[in-house]
């Protein structure tokens, strides 16, 4: 579970510049998001004032124009009304007659109801006459005929709902303005359908609307646009930041690899001409002594066990020293310090080894040189420790790309890329990765069970010009 929890925690956690850049295009976003539904709000809560502005002014006309329409057709029947009494049967007939000629636009008319209900003029719906509406209401449940006679017993006014219009027989929206005829207790009014009005403030909510929706694109848009370039500025300073960081790591590195190198050399050769030295003289001062000692054979042999382990030791410094910094390495060039590598490889393992090169003509500049000499060292060790193999072959040739070491080996095979773990394994190999990538080459293992594969590439960058390898045309030196 521990190994599970950490598997996640490593899949799901983010970078720095991912952090960075969260932190710099989080607040971004919040304050578009809140910006774009302020201006939202407030451009609805605008539109919405100014759509309700617009229909409160369209149905008042609407209301003058009625109240307008009525006060003419008063103005027809006035006399014979004011001269007239309460039950004149004969008045009335007449005004109802000059009422239901009174006809305009297309579905404009008078209309009259008694106060107990009865419609007396409906000149455009006289379906509606001699019957009583008392109790009617329109298909939203707001009442009409009582609410037409309260309206005219308190002196007259506007009522709204919906009716069939004459001239389609669909059923609209209509304003009517009543007024009451109190002797004779008549509701007379005229009305008209403000279908047209909910149309217009339908076709301004729309274009409200799309302006809305044009508003939310802009600030999507912009809100987008300032998010990527605000990645791709911090993705320009990352890499140039990354860029820079690299650089110096690999100068840092360079440095460590030549300081190492150095040192290796400087111990190199005080080990081969100052302690080396004196091994050998310390052995010729004992064998000379074995020599004067020749008598006592006790003495002999124990000045010939020094003598021995002496020259054990004297070999060994050798070994150390050439491993540290072989001199065939710097006096022969590469292809003669790789041989006598494998040689000794061979020869102190059993392990049977072929070595493959070509003429270089000492074209290989000093890093690549050393840079693949230690990668040979590294992959001889690891096969020595962790193949099992039988046979290795080992190549240095020239292509196209520049130079390349191939090192092939018949042993299990690996896990690349090598898992680091506590005891440093897998420090070789990155070792021989960290030389190339400093050469700007690159490093290649291929491994199954059948063996294991490297190839080292140098790029031509550090193949030199003949003529700067201070040898004339025709010297043949090694790489």
């Amino acid at each position: 579970m521990t190994g599970l929890s950490a598997r996640l925690r490593d899949r799901f956690s983010i970078s720095y510049g991912q952090k960075v850049f969260l932190l710099a295009t989080l607040p971004l976003a919040v304050a578009v998001f809140l910006i774009f539904l302020v201006v939202t709000a407030q451009s609805r809560q605008l539109a919405e004032r100014e759509i309700v502005a617009l229909e409160n002014q369209l149905i008042q006309a609407k209301r003058e124009e009625l109240k307008n329409y009525l006060s003419i057709a008063r103005t027809s029947f006035v006399n014979l009304y004011g001269r007239a009494a309460p039950d004149d049967a004969a008045a009335k007939l007449a005004v109802t007659r000059e009422l239901s000629a009174i006809l305009y636009g297309q579905d404009g008319y008078f209309f009259v109801f008694d106060y107990d209900g009865n419609a007396l003029v409906a000149p455009r719906q006289t379906y509606l006459i001699g019957r009583n509406w008392t109790g009617l209401e329109d298909r939203n449940g707001i009442a009409i005929t009582d609410a037409l006679i309260r309206i005219a017993r308190s002196g007259g006014g506007y009522h709204s709902f919906d009716w069939p219009k004459p001239s389609t027989g669909v059923t609209e929206r209509m304003i009517v303005y009543v007024n009451g005829l109190q002797d004779w207790r008549w509701a007379i009014g005229t009305g008209v359908f403000i279908d047209d009005v909910l149309d217009n403030v339908a076709v301004a909510r729309k274009e409200v609307e799309a302006r809305i929706r044009r508003t939310s694109i802009y600030i999507v848009v912009i809100a987008v646009t300032a998010v990527i370039g605000v990645f791709i500025t911090g993705m320009a300073l990352n890499l140039r930041q990354r860029r820079l960081a690299d650089a110096k790591l690999k100068e840092l590195a360079q440095r460590i690899i030549d300081a190492q190198e150095e040192e290796r050399s400087r111990v190199a050769r005080e080990l081969h001409d100052g302690i080396s030295q004196m091994l050998v003289g310390v052995r010729y001062a004992l064998e000379l002594a074995r020599r004067r000692l020749a008598g006592d054979p006790a003495a002999g042999d124990s000045l010939s066990k020094g003598i021995d382990g002496l020259g054990r030791a004297i070999h060994e410094v050798r070994r150390i020293s050439r491993d540290l910094r072989p001199g065939v390495l710097d006096d022969l060039g590469l292809g003669p310090a790789l041989q006598a590598l494998t040689d000794e490889f061979s020869a102190r393992t059993g392990i049977t080894t072929d070595f493959e090169t070509v003429v270089f003509r000492n074209r290989l500049d000093q890093e690549s040189r050393i840079a693949l000499y230690r990668i040979a060292q590294e992959a001889l060790t690891n096969i020595e420790r962790h193949a099992g193999a039988t046979h290795v072959d080992i190549s240095l040739k020239g292509n196209r790309k520049g130079g390349m070491l191939r090192i092939a080996d018949n042993g299990h095979g690996m896990a690349w890329p090598h898992p680091a773990s506590a005891q440093g394994d897998g420090l070789g190999l990155r070792n021989m990765q960290e030389r190339v990538e400093q050469l700007g080459g690159t490093l290649r293992i291929i491994s199954s069970r059948n063996g294991t594969v490297i190839e080292a590439q140098v790029p031509l960058t550090h193949l030199l010009n003949p003529q700067s390898t201070g040898k004339t045309p025709d010297t043949k030196e090694p790489a």
